[in-house]
């Protein structure tokens, strides 16, 4: 695995990448700590089926500048310059999280850049369950109103984790210290800005859960059967509403589904993604 950083935009980006073939970018999600390390358990997998595995920490996260806009419609953005900046006229999209709708909306509006995507545990693309109201467009935004302390980050991790004894002691000081300083300043403002993302959603004419039969380009979504917000009973329904979706659900999984599942997810993401090219 190779660590480096590039300048995309004026901002220096942390990237970790692994093997040659066909470009995948791993994009994760939006909790306080999130960072390209999430990753770091499946650039080999993925790597070891053809494809070249890149992750970075997206504006905002980990060891990457801040930016000035730390909207999802910035970071959506981004992601195009993210590829320019690497010379990729093409890549596939693995989204994690509040990152899966950033996957969906670019392939949707630049499909003939994104030619396969991979959705992992975006609550907010599954249907509501009838009478319990709309997904939550700020899923994955988990973090308190103070820099959390070693153990509060232990409990985040907890609560999406299935198998906890995933969260050795190096996995744990590596989520705190994406947790503090600058990062969670930007959790902050994230926070605070939340009012102006919902109204950007507003002006869709639908919700994207609703949207998913206009995807083109392949798309395949995976989910933990365990995972929070009803994740099993709405990936029913959607089943029911798109019979033709691609949607594969994980026993003894929850939200972190590429650490509780990892060999799974690799040959669910892999496979289908080389399979595309």
């Amino acid at each position: 695995m190779k660590e480096n950083f590039i300048e995309v935009e004026g901002l220096r980006i942390r990237t970790l990448e692994e093997g040659s073939g066909p470009a995948v970018l791993l994009l994760h999600g939006a909790s306080l700590g999130s960072s390209a390390d999430v990753w770091t358990g499946n650039l080999s997998d993925l790597a070891a089926r053809g494809l070249r595995v890149i992750a970075c920490d997206q504006p905002g996260f980990g060891l990457s500048d801040n930016p000035e806009d730390l909207s999802v419609a910035y970071r959506t953005r981004f992601v195009l310059a993210f590829m320019d900046a690497l010379r990729l006229q093409k890549a596939r999209l693995i989204g994690h999280s509040q990152s899966g709708r950033i996957a969906v909306s670019l392939a949707l509006e630049h499909g003939e850049r994104v030619p396969g995507v991979v959705v992992l545990g975006t609550g907010s693309l599954l249907p509501p369950l009838p009478g319990r109201g709309k997904p939550d467009a700020a899923e994955g935004e988990e973090g308190g109103s103070a820099e959390p302390t070693l153990e509060e980050t232990r409990r985040l991790l907890e609560e999406n984790l299935f198998d906890r004894s995933l969260i050795t002691p190096a996995a744990l000081q590596t989520r705190h210290s994406m947790s503090t300083g600058k990062n969670f300043q930007a959790f902050l403002e994230r926070s605070r800005a939340r009012g102006g993302g919902a109204k950007e959603s507003k002006r869709e004419s639908k919700p994207l859960w609703q949207r998913l039969g206009e995807v083109r380009s392949p798309l395949r979504l995976i989910y933990g059967r365990e995972d929070r917000g009803h994740a099993a009973e709405r990936a029913a329904l959607a089943m029911e509403l798109h019979p033709g979706l691609d949607l594969h659900l994980i026993d003894r999984c929850k939200h972190l589904i590429q650490w509780d599942a990892a060999q799974e997810f690799a040959a669910l993401s892999g496979s289908f993604l080389a399979e595309k090219t």
